[in-house]
C-alpha cells in the first residue's frame, strides 16, 4: 500500500512538472522554452540514437569508478576507524586532500596518464573515495563498544569483527555517502569528456 501511494505520489509529480513546463512555454513563447510537445518526442528519438551511446557511454565511466572507489575506500575507512593509530598518522593527510576540489587535479591526470577513459574514471573515482572514507572511517570509529564486545566475547578475531561487525554497520554510510557523491562526480564527469572525448553526456 505504501509501495503504491509513493508511485503515485511520483507519477503526480511529473505530471505537475510537464504541466508548469508546458504553462511556462505558453507564457514566454521563445525558442528557449519550447514546450514538452515538441521536445519529449525529440528526445525519445535521440535517447535510441547518439544520444543513447553518449549516456551509455558515460553510465560506463561513473560505475566503473563507483566500482573501484568502493573496493578500495571501503577497507582503508574500515581500517582506520578500527585503528586510532593509523587514523591519527592519516588524518593529517586526508584532512588537507579531502576538501580540495578534486577538478584541479585533471591536468596533472591527464600528464600522467593521458586523455583516456582510464584518467576520467580515476578522475570520478578519486572524488567518491575520499567522501566514502571519511564516513565510513567515522562511522566505524563511533561504533558502539558494547557491539564490539558482545562480539569478541564469543571469540571473534579481527577478521570476524570487520566481517560482522564494522562492514555491516557501515553500509548506511557507504550508502549516503554514495548519494552525496555521485552527482557531484557527475558534473566533474561532463567538464572531463569535453577534452578530446568522442562519446560522452559532455561531448
Amino acid at each position: 500500500m505504501k509501495r503504491r501511494i509513493n508511485m503515485s505520489a511520483a507519477v503526480l509529480g511529473i505530471l505537475m512538472f510537464l504541466v508548469c513546463w508546458q504553462l511556462l512555454a505558453w507564457i514566454i513563447r521563445q525558442p528557449i522554452m519550447p514546450s514538452p510537445i515538441l521536445v519529449l518526442p525529440l528526445f525519445f528519438k535521440s535517447i535510441f540514437g547518439d544520444l543513447g551511446l553518449h549516456f551509455m557511454a558515460s553510465t560506463g565511466r561513473v560505475l566503473a569508478a563507483i566500482g573501484v572507489s568502493v573496493i578500495i575506500a571501503v577497507p582503508v575507512g574500515l581500517g582506520l576507524g578500527q585503528s586510532p593509530r593509523l587514523d591519527r598518522f592519516f588524518a593529517p593527510l586526508i584532512a588537507i586532500v579531502y576538501p580540495i576540489p578534486k577538478i584541479v587535479f585533471l591536468p596533472v591526470i591527464y600528464v600522467l596518464m593521458g586523455i583516456t577513459d582510464v584518467s576520467k574514471i580515476f578522475l570520478i573515482a578519486l572524488i567518491i573515495f575520499f567522501q566514502i572514507l571519511v564516513v565510513v572511517r567515522d562511522e566505524a570509529a563511533n561504533l558502539r563498544p558494547e557491539l564490539i564486545l558482545s562480539v569478541r566475547s564469543l571469540g571473534a578475531g579481527r577478521r570476524a569483527l570487520f566481517r560482522y561487525v564494522y562492514f555491516p554497520a557501515s553500509l548506511p554510510a557507504v550508502l549516503t555517502a554514495l548519494r552525496v557523491s555521485v552527482g557531484t562526480a557527475i558534473a566533474v564527469l561532463f567538464i572531463a569528456e569535453q577534452s578530446l572525448t568522442t562519446y560522452g553526456l559532455g561531448y
